[in-house]
């Protein structure tokens, strides 16, 4: 491994494509340190040390940040406003004819639709600039802290803090997509990595210092080993369907005739069930930040949704997951759109006729498959939860599902792209 890493920094042009890599991510941290102008930046670390953050929306807007959020630094809101705008792009695909047509008019409406997903990131960025900021102005943000974060409340320094966050975040962008053209693996994916990656020794170190603090760094490592471990297995796991191709003739050359297959993961949806149950139910808990505390309904929601180690949130955070796997599955993989190309190019699969048959096989195949995906995923989201609550860790740090099964799949696919590299180059790869 360690000598395929020095075969790769050997090779001009590859070592090229890492050190700008790694030369992004570095400029990228920066941007996590540097205070947005108005922030008392003491009294910021202050209230940090002292109590942190109690939301737990803020909480994973904080952990995909790598804590800039806290921070309330330049790239405060991190990649967060890009991911929740692609993902709805994704989702009005199903209910705009005109997005579901420029999906299927190829490079030319793939890149429409990513220029309406910046312009949506630009407008997610401005509403969560504003909500965390008025947060933070009203002492939400840090509760009970004894100092205010915001020196100077007036409407011109909320205006430039709130310009200065949002110019951070089309930055982010702009960082993601030069990784992606001039770099190695996706841009976007790699950046979210580097934040996850970035709390990781951090949060460890805070365990070990901490009461009882080699027993729980040792269950807590080998909680993780065995999650990296279980998410390597299963992200590696395929269905894979036999597709035959007929020949056919088109002008004087003769194509077809092959045999491939369609890989269907057991966890097509990836990690979006995670953070859509996430945001989901952690939403009562921020709309009772603004009710009064003594209401009988916000002390409900306070014991019952907002705490993580209530049985209700426990329930309902497995079933979100689960409904979500299936549901974004449904939206991102159409069956009969598979059918139909495979028919327009004549493949079939063996045993099953070609058009609407095909479609019913393979949507029966995905059904069969998302319940294991979607079992592995509520598992995978709950197993750091239960053993965090129970060895009283808390439930904010950066060991959860969600960071695990993002920072082991971007490295699984940032290695492969590299061994591929090398492979180009005639070089052997990571494995012998």
């Amino acid at each position: 491994m360690l000598s395929a890493f020095a075969r790769a920094f050997r090779t001009p042009d590859l070592r090229r494509k890492l050190l700008f890599t790694i030369g992004i991510m570095v400029v990228f941290r920066i941007g996590s340190f540097l205070p947005t102008p108005g922030v008392d930046y003491p009294n910021v670390q202050q209230c940090v040390d002292e109590i942190g953050t109690s939301n737990d929306l803020l909480g994973l807007v904080n952990l995909f940040s790598g804590g800039a959020l806290l921070q309330l630094a330049v790239f405060a809101l991190g990649i967060m406003p890009y991911i929740t705008a692609s993902i709805i792009i994704q989702l009005l695909r199903v209910v705009i004819p005109r997005f579901e047509a420029l999906h299927k008019e190829g490079q030319s409406g793939t890149s429409k639709l990513t220029q309406y997903t910046r312009y949506l990131t630009i407008g997610l960025a401005i509403l969560q600039s504003t909500t965390i900021i008025t947060i933070a102005r009203n002492g939400q943000l840090f509760q009970s802290c004894s100092v205010p974060v915001i020196a100077d409340d007036s409407i011109m320094t909320v205006l430039l803090m709130v310009i200065t966050m949002t110019a951070g975040t089309a930055m982010i962008m702009w960082l993601g997509e030069l990784i992606t053209e001039r770099g190695i693996g996706n841009g976007m994916s790699l950046l979210i990595f580097t934040q996850i990656a970035a709390q990781f020794p951090t949060a460890m170190w805070s365990i070990a210092t901490g009461d009882n603090g080699v027993t729980k760094f040792i269950i807590v490592a080998l909680v993780i080993l065995l999650v990296i471990g279980l998410v390597v297995f299963v992200e590696q796991c395929q269905r894979r369907i036999p597709v035959q191709y007929a020949k056919r003739m088109v002008g004087r050359k003769m194509y077809g005739g092959s045999s491939t297959y369609i890989p269907i993961k057991i966890n097509m949806a990836g990690v979006i069930p995670i953070i859509f149950a996430s945001s989901l139910l952690a939403i009562p808990g921020l709309i009772t930040q603004f009710a009064d505390p003594t209401e009988d309904w916000v002390q409900w929601v306070a014991r019952n949704l907002a705490a993580q180690d209530a049985p209700l949130n426990i329930g309902l955070y497995i079933v979100l997951i689960i409904f979500f796997a299936y549901f974004y599955t449904a939206i991102t993989f159409n069956p009969d759109e598979v059918a139909d190309n495979m028919k327009k190019y004549g493949g079939f699969i063996p045993g099953i006729r070609a058009g609407r048959p095909t479609a019913e096989y393979l949507d029966y195949v995905l059904s069969r498959i998302m319940a294991p995906g979607s079992l592995y995923l509520a598992f995978v989201a709950m197993i750091p939860l239960i053993t965090f609550i129970l060895l009283d860790l808390g439930t904010n740090i950066p060991f959860g599902g969600t960071s695990i099964i993002i920072v082991v799949g971007v490295g699984m696919e940032t290695v492969k792209q590299i061994e591929s590299q090398l492979q180009q180059r005639h070089y052997e790869g990571f494995l012998r």
